[in-house]
């Protein structure tokens, strides 16, 4: 066990906790079972898309319990503690910015190790950051934030072409996963505070 896995059991806490908030949201409240599923599939949504594109079995989740009990953890401490949670301001949007961040520099150092290529790795990172809150979205009828004019995916593959021009200087690996996290979260953090988006194609 090392940083990078209890890092990536963050990640899974944080889309657990979105996941649920975002049920929550929709009055899915009535039925834990229907809270719980959303947030299941939200955090291990992307990551298992991942693993199964690099063909490693068996996934995480299943050969680690651990990943499990985080994802409960996540559901109990917003069945809880919703209230409070949600008297931070914009807390899904904080909660899903981490949460993308992590993923995403998790996803492509995966990837690397695995010896797949530098464009591959930067498209399974975005992959596994994004593939969850696309499944959370589709679960609650909201169209995905990868299909809105948002930037949302394109911060995702900065952070990751980042992590992987840092990764061929040899650049330390604590400084590069830093570097990639917070480029994910600044660009999604000012996209979003001064309204950036890419452009809308026309007709």
């Amino acid at each position: 066990m090392h940083i990078p896995y209890y890092v990536d059991l963050l990640g899974t806490l944080v889309f657990a906790i979105s996941g649920a908030l975002a049920a929550f949201g929709k009055k899915m409240y009535q039925d834990i079972f229907g809270v719980s599923f959303t947030a299941f599939v939200t955090a291990i949504g992307g990551g298992t898309l991942r693993d199964i594109f690099l063909d490693l079995h068996p996934l995480a989740w299943i050969k680690d319990g651990n990943y499990i009990i985080a994802i409960i953890t996540g559901v109990l401490l917003t069945v809880f503690f919703r209230r409070f949670i949600k008297k931070i301001p914009r807390t899904l949007f904080l909660l899903d910015t981490v949460g993308v961040a992590l993923y995403t520099i998790l996803g492509v150092q995966k990837a690397l190790a695995h010896d797949v290529n530098a464009i591959a790795a930067i498209i399974l990172g975005m992959v596994s950051a994004v593939f969850g809150g696309v499944l959370r979205d589709t679960l609650i009828n909201e169209i995905p934030l990868i299909f809105k004019k948002e930037i949302y995916a394109t911060a995702c593959l900065a952070g990751a072409g980042l992590f992987v021009l840092l990764n061929y200087y040899k650049i330390d690996a604590d400084i590069n996963f830093f570097s990639g996290v917070a480029l994910i979260i600044l660009i999604r953090v000012i996209s979003v505070r001064y309204k950036i988006a890419l452009p809308k194609l026309e007709d």
